[in-house]
């Protein structure tokens, strides 16, 4: 009965290497959201890019897909669809705004953006 334990050990050790595995999987699949704030500088609707400029002049470019979420600006009416994220995008350029974006293999992609208004872009860009 001595090879019952070392059959329970490494069962045992299996099941926490598997358990590791999955936990592992999980946190690579999770994407960590980043956030930046600047004014438009232009959008691009064949690309879906928009180019970003932060306070320390750094310019970004953020691809947006149709699922990016649009907020806080008070000429976009509560349901906008999904398809209006380019036109919406395109009204944008001067803009203050915040972007919450993923990156994956250096592009970043837009999850949500966040409108200051152009009032407010003028007394940052000044």
């Amino acid at each position: 009965m001595r090879f019952y334990p070392k059959r329970l050990s490494a069962i045992f050790l299996w099941l926490v290497a598997l358990t590791m595995t999955i936990g592992l999987s999980n946190a690579v699949a999770d994407d960590v959201v980043h956030v930046l704030s600047g004014v438009v500088k232009s959008v691009d609707k064949g690309t879906k890019t928009v180019v970003v400029k932060t306070a320390d002049g750094t310019e970004h470019t953020i691809k947006y897909t149709d699922s990016t979420v649009v907020k806080g600006s008070k000429d976009v009416a509560k349901g906008t669809e999904k398809g209006s994220v380019d036109t919406y995008m395109a009204a944008k350029t001067g803009a203050k705004v915040t972007v919450d974006y993923t990156e994956k293999g250096g592009e970043k992609t837009a999850v949500g953006v966040k409108d200051a208004g152009k009032a407010t872009a003028k007394a940052v860009s000044q």
